[in-house]
């Protein structure tokens, strides 16, 4: 419960008065001219993750009998902080752990002890079975988005902390996970982080068609597409920015469901700049300055230096290399085969 008032010195047993210090109201002795001082009690909290589940403990005693939180106690005099926290994860949860981070700091006024500060931290597993302590009546896992209501103010306020600090991180790994699965385009039931930056291409492919055709009108690898008709080379880039956006939604598709025929196309496209009278060379250096400015909008348009967003552009240009790459390879073999 809440601290009581002192009436009496602990080191000469005489009364005690209130007495200011700086401001602050505080029990006095007299007799040995000594202040007291009143300070919040430290709990420690443990948040142990398991595949986006926090280990939960529910408490057997008052206060908040029957309600959950996380693994929490008093550290004890002489006991390290971090030590507190393994300990009271091990007597409530029965798991042996290791401590990552900190997570979270608070401070609060209790009902039942008085003034607390929660430290709380992240703590890995390292061995030990799941089983209640002595001052639990059971331990369970719960997914991240279905945590209950918790004892503690301060619990709460550490589970919100490291579900936003770890947010970033798990989009990445489920953009990994369905990059490499050979099977994520049926399987998948969220997109990659890179499809913002595909569609964001496709709604300002006019932008882009226009500062691409600055550039190739004037650029020195291009000086056939100097005096060629604007309207028809700004009609060809739409195209092949359609056919990126579309054939980068289809990425993860079987090849026999996918509407993007990229070989037929750009064999296409290297037939007809020959028999228009352009070099090889300049046919690529086109398509080469269409990837440039896709990635340079890309770039300039929602990125940071958050380690979310270098992934995300990291894996845009994956998606993009593959693209122009077979562009580049097809190009070649249709003008070749004229």
């Amino acid at each position: 419960m809440r601290r009581a008032g002192r009436r009496y010195c602990v080191h000469c047993g005489k009364s005690v008065a209130k007495r200011d210090e700086d401001g602050v109201l505080r029990d006095y002795c007299a007799a040995c001219d000594v202040f007291f001082y009143d300070n919040p009690l430290p709990v420690v909290s443990t948040i142990l993750q398991e595949d986006r589940r926090i280990l939960l403990v529910k408490r057997k005693y008052r206060p908040y009998k029957g309600t959950w939180c996380l693994p929490s106690g008093f550290a004890e005099v002489g006991e390290g902080i971090e030590d507190a926290a393994i300990r009271e994860l091990e007597e409530e949860t029965g798991i042996k752990g290791k401590i990552v981070s900190l997570v979270d700091v608070d401070s609060c006024s209790n009902y039942f002890y008085g003034d607390l500060i929660f430290l709380t931290f992240e703590a890995l597993r390292v061995a030990g079975k799941i089983t209640p302590g002595s001052d639990t009546v059971a331990v369970k896992y719960y997914p991240i988005d279905k945590v209950p209501r918790l004892a503690f103010r301060s619990n709460m306020k550490a589970v919100r902390t490291f579900i936003r600090n770890k947010s970033d991180y798990w989009a990445i790994i489920d953009s990994f996970s369905a990059a490499v699965d050979k099977h994520g385009g049926r399987r998948r039931k969220k997109n990659l982080l890179s499809d913002r930056l595909v569609k964001t291409i496709r709604e300002n492919a006019d932008t882009i068609v226009a500062d691409w055709l600055r550039d190739v009108s004037v650029n020195r690898s291009t000086p056939n597409y100097h005096s060629y008709d604007p309207d028809r080379l700004r009609r060809r880039a739409h195209d092949v920015l359609e056919l990126f956006s579309t054939w980068a939604d289809e990425f993860y598709k079987d090849s026999a469901r996918r509407s993007v025929d990229i070989r037929g196309y750009f064999r296409g496209f290297g037939r007809e700049k020959r028999e228009e009278g352009f070099t090889l060379h300049e046919a690529l250096s086109a398509l080469s300055l269409k990837r440039k400015h896709i990635w340079e909008f890309a770039l300039s348009h929602g990125m940071t230096k958050r380690p979310l967003d270098i992934y995300m552009a990291f894996e845009f240009d994956r998606r993009m290399m593959i693209f122009f790459d077979r562009a580049t390879f097809y190009s070649s073999m249709g003008y070749m085969e004229m």
